[in-house]
């Protein structure tokens, strides 16, 4: 299950998760975010249990997206400890998502 992220809930979610966490930043409005959500469903049922899988609407989270830096969208950040670990910019494969996720396990 994906969470929605939120400037309330983004601290507890992601800077201090116990397991690793991936963030999709995306809007309503981007093409390749809707091509992307779907992986993005998909990753959280591969890794549920092991990974936290997170969306952020950037239009609607502005002021943590620019704290992440984000530029263009679709972005998905890794997190682990609650630092970015690894930034996969544009869309990706499921199987890229699933390389980068690999690696912090």
């Amino acid at each position: 299950m994906e969470i929605t992220l939120t400037a309330e809930n983004y601290d507890s979610e992601v800077l201090k998760s116990d397991k690793p966490v991936l963030v999709d930043f995306w809007a309503s409005w981007c093409g390749p975010c809707k091509m992307v959500s779907p992986i993005i469903s998909q990753l959280a049922d591969e890794y549920n249990g092991k990974v936290k899988v997170c969306k952020l609407n950037v239009d609607d989270e502005g002021s943590i997206a620019a704290q992440n830096a984000i530029v263009s969208i679709p972005t998905v950040i890794l997190f682990e400890d609650g630092k970015p670990v690894k930034k996969l910019v544009g869309a990706h494969s499921f199987d890229d998502y699933c390389d980068a996720i690999d690696e912090l396990l």
